[in-house]
């Protein structure tokens, strides 16, 4: 593998071209911050971030605060972003660091608390404590297999691209000023080095970058061919009592959605489900359900989500164990993303021949007694 380029042309670019973003810094910075702006930003864009990242921090300013929260409140105001169990292990995180004090300065001290991977724990070294480290993202992913012409395919290519990019530490420049290195070589991936059509004439590296004077820069890196996605299916069930308010329960901590708010339902599985078949997980045994018409999609990294929504009047009572009532504004703010497009549904007419339903005896704690989660 040759040597990768000096990086003093690209940190010279960068001093002219940085991106201007709410949780950067120069010369280091807050941990807490740069640390939330990472966890946010895996599989989520910048643009998506920035707004939420301002109003997280208003509602939890330091890590003490973030610590000290109800995992309710967290969870509500990570609703929408996706992939919850950042959310999750943000919170045990901030716990673990409260604890000890403040946070670790080095990659292995960060590897230690809960939910940090290699790449956070670099991003977090160089950028905050200016640890001689470089984490590999897509962006770095992606300048560096174009940059040596690396064409084995992802995600074998990684064994060969996290190596390749440590070298940079090798040289003066980027030992000097990681944190900088490193956000530099994120902007250029972002904004010259993009996946289709790059800005190449305006790359500070066009004239070291091998896989531009192959012609190949565009097919770089390459990708194994993706394994077909599954598709899951499931039936929930909106309950409205006489004030309007909605019946939600919080998904169990593990798993897709873990610890968020949801509309009780079946299970997810291969299978569509009939209303008569998902009745027994119904929250509230002997309401009349009837199915609202249409389908709501959700993708996750690993699968397809395809949800029905049956809906009835219920009468004024305690909610079931596990679950609360709210007002469906409320709902709204702290639902995830999957949750609010199948209570869009309860906008949409009745099926096509949908009559009401009334479920049986065995409702929500019917359910749970035959270990069944929704």
């Amino acid at each position: 593998m040759p040597d990768p380029p000096s990086a003093i042309p690209l940190l010279a670019w960068y001093d002219r071209h940085r991106r201007t973003l709410p949780w950067r810094g120069s010369g280091g910075g807050d941990p807490y911050r740069i640390w939330l702006s990472e966890v946010m930003l895996q599989q989520t864009t910048v643009a998506a971030v920035g707004p939420r990242y301002g109003r997280f921090l208003a509602r939890f300013p330091d890590v003490a605060a973030l610590a000290a929260a109800p995992w309710e409140d967290v969870a509500a105001e990570w609703a929408g972003l996706g992939y919850y169990a950042r959310a999750r292990n943000l919170h045990a995180a901030a716990r673990a660091v409260a604890a000890r004090g403040g946070f670790p300065d080095t990659e292995a001290g960060l590897r230690e608390l809960p939910g940090i991977g290699a790449y956070t724990a670099a991003a977090v070294a160089a950028i905050a404590f200016n640890r001689p480290t470089v984490p590999v993202d897509g962006n770095v992913e992606r300048v560096v297999a174009r940059l040596l012409s690396i064409r084995t395919p992802l995600p074998a290519a990684r064994r060969i691209i996290a190596p390749a990019a440590a070298r940079f530490m090798e040289q003066e420049a980027p030992r000097a000023r990681p944190g900088d290195f490193v956000q530099a070589l994120f902007d250029l991936g972002a904004t010259i080095c993009t996946p289709r059509r790059p800005a190449c004439a305006l790359c500070p590296w066009r004239g070291d970058c091998a896989a531009q004077r192959e012609g190949i820069q565009e097919t770089l890196p390459a990708k194994s061919p993706k394994a077909a996605r599954k598709r899951r299916h499931g039936l929930h069930f909106l309950a409205r009592d006489p004030a309007g308010r909605l019946l939600l329960r919080h998904r169990p901590p593990e798993g897709l959605l873990g610890g968020m708010l949801e509309i009780p339902g079946a299970p997810w599985r291969e299978d569509t489900w009939t209303l008569e078949e998902a009745l027994p997980h119904a929250p509230l045994p002997g309401l009349p359900w009837a199915l609202r018409a249409g389908i709501a999609h959700h993708g996750f990294t690993h699968m397809d989500l395809e949800m029905r929504l049956a809906e009835a009047a219920a009468p004024a009572a305690p909610a079931p164990e596990g679950m609360a009532w709210m007002e469906p504004a409320s709902a709204q703010a702290a639902l995830p993303t999957a949750m609010r497009r199948l209570f869009s549904l309860s906008e949409a007419p009745l099926a096509e021949g949908a009559g009401a339903v009334a479920s049986g005896g065995t409702g929500a704690r019917g359910a749970r007694r035959k270990g069944i989660s929704g």
